[in-house]
This record gives C-alpha cells, structure tokens and sequence, in this order.
C-alpha cells in the first residue's frame, strides 16, 4: 500500500521529533548526573554521552543490519532520532569504523583527524568571530 506523501512526511517528523526529544532529554539529564557524580572539573558528561551513543547506535545499527523486522521507522527512531540528539559523536564513530573496516585507512584517517582538528578551529574561529562582534 502506498502512502501519501504529504502523510509520509508528516509520520517522518513525528517519528525524528519522539526520538529526538527523548535523545535531548537523555544527554542533559545524563549530563546533569554526571556533574553531580564526577565534578564539574572535566567533561565527563560530554565523554560519558558520547561512549554511551556509540555503543547504542554501533549496536543498534548492527541488529538493524541482521534483523529486517527493524525497520525504517526503527531506524529514524533510534539511530537518527535518539542517536542524533542524544550525540552526533555516535554517527561519527560509526562512520570512522566503516570506513576502516573497508580497508580505507587513510580515508578514515583523513576524517578521524580531520574532524577533530578542523572542528576545533571552527572553534577557535567562531568564538574570533563573536569576540569581534562584541
């Protein structure tokens, strides 16, 4: 049976907006609780979130992969929903894995460092803008 698009994309949002608020909620909720454990002296939050997201977006994924009862509609859920809210390190894992496990290594590499090094100089250059601006 076909669906309307116009209902497709409306289920779309729906299904991304569930997955993303409960992802959103997660992240500082578990932030909150990592201060209150650990201290506000380093990002454990932040690192503890990121592990956690992989974790479940690496093994989702792979289930998702042997299972075909898990859908699409799964799959927006959890992995670009949830996943994505909760944190976007999660994706960049999974995309840094898959592209080693093809035997692209200096492809991932490439965006292992050159995520991290040119994400830290978007950084450096948006707070030399905004001091600019200021």
């Amino acid at each position: 049976m076909q669906t309307n698009p116009r209902t497709r994309f409306v289920t779309t949002i729906l299904i991304l907006a569930v997955g993303a608020t409960v992802g959103a909620s997660a992240r500082y909720y578990g932030s909150l609780w990592a201060v209150q454990q650990f201290g506000p002296s380093f990002p454990y939050g932040t690192l503890l979130i990121n592990v956690i997201g992989s974790f479940v977006l690496g093994c989702f994924l792979t289930l998702a992969a042997a299972r075909p009862a898990i859908g699409p509609e799964a799959r927006l859920l959890v992995a670009t929903g949830f996943c994505g809210s909760f944190t976007t390190f999660s994706t960049f894992s999974v995309e840094a894995y898959t592209l080693l496990l093809g035997g692209r290594y200096l492809s991932g590499a490439l965006y292992l460092f050159g995520s991290m090094a040119l994400g830290l100089l978007a950084v450096v250059l948006g707070v030399a803008l905004a001091r600019a601006l200021v």
